[in-house]
């Protein structure tokens, strides 16, 4: 079993499977991705074997990230290489869904279990004006195929922006009234790239969750697989509400994840200053010595990181590691 020195088991990981991304946020890539690197992302075979060391240290759940994961030519063998893996119970994926509508339904085939979809506003203008693409209309019917095709798990991923949507609340609770899915609001976290965009548009989710209490909703226990958000429900509500809210006090507590660059790096938190080059370790089938060093590296972590303190680490933008 992955534990670090404070207990925490880590039975979850973010793999990313490309920095690349056909879209242009403005609080991740404005300009497009750096393509200046010259490292080929992780293969296939590195894929299987890092799963299944991780599998063998008792991760359950993969969620498979980017950048833009559909832009992996390989996706579907990617996502049945991760579910054939003994121990791996659950396969996820988070999408900017612009090839959603297509290729869903070869994801389900090939062994996906839960989809999450980046969508930062309702209005398609101002869709646009965050995302860089006209596609919402094509995004949101995707999410509702996802849900009409029986996804167990669909979810929807909003960063909370200030000057975009930040008074937009109560369009997103007329999106959840009849569907039944997950929409959480994201708090934008400081990167390297982005100090002042983050100044002018941070948003505390504690407001939200003030208003979402007053107006009903009741929070929910989180199941130990779950990532950060703290979810709510409301019994006139068929969806959920969700927040994940970096900046408060006891976000790292019962931190479950790990996380895994498309060169093989390990990132013990999303917010390091330092992650480790385990590709070595991925060119021999043999598991074992990518276990030890697994072990080793976590007892490494720290209890929390360093947001609080304006420290980003060595995170430049979130695409670079999937967030």
């Amino acid at each position: 079993m992955l534990m670090d020195r404070f207990a925490r088991r880590f039975t979850y990981l973010r793999l990313s499977v490309t920095e690349n991304c056909n879209f242009r946020c403005n609080y991740c890539l404005p300009d497009g991705p750096d393509c200046s690197s010259r490292t080929p992302e992780l293969s296939l075979p590195e894929i299987r074997r890092l799963v299944t060391a991780f599998a063998l240290l008792g991760t359950t759940k993969i969620r498979i990230t980017g950048g833009e994961p559909c832009l992996r030519k390989d996706l579907l063998d990617i996502i049945a290489t991760c579910k054939e893996v003994p121990g791996i119970e659950k396969v996820a994926i988070t999408t900017n869904g612009y090839r959603l509508q297509r290729d869903l339904p070869a994801w389900k085939d090939a062994g996906l279990d839960a989809i999450n979809v980046s969508v930062d506003s309702l209005d398609p203008a101002t869709f646009h004006l965050i995302t860089g693409q006209n596609r919402l209309p094509y995004i949101l019917d995707g999410i509702d195929q996802a849900l009409d095709l029986g996804i167990p798990s669909v979810k929807v991923n909003t960063v909370l922006l200030k000057h975009y949507n930040g008074k937009a609340l109560p369009e997103f609770l007329d999106y959840v009234r009849e569907r039944n899915l997950a929409l959480r609001f994201i708090e934008l976290m400081r990167t390297g790239d982005n100090v002042q965009y983050y100044q002018r548009n941070h948003v505390s989710g504690n407001d939200i969750k003030q208003q979402l209490l007053a107006d009903g909703w009741v929070q929910r226990e989180k199941p130990r697989s779950a990532g950060p958000a703290q979810e709510f429900s409301h019994v006139d509500f068929a969806g959920r509400m969700g927040l994940i809210m970096p900046y408060s006090p006891d976000f790292c507590d019962d931190c479950n994840r790990l996380r895994v660059s498309s060169l093989g790096q390990l990132f013990l938190c999303l917010f390091t200053e330092h992650h480790q080059d385990m590709r070595s370790y991925l060119q021999s089938d043999d598991p074992e010595p990518l276990m030890q060093v697994l072990q080793g590296f976590v007892k490494t972590k720290k209890a929390h990181h360093f947001l609080h303190n304006e420290q980003s680490g060595s995170t430049r933008h979130l695409a670079m590691i999937g967030g």
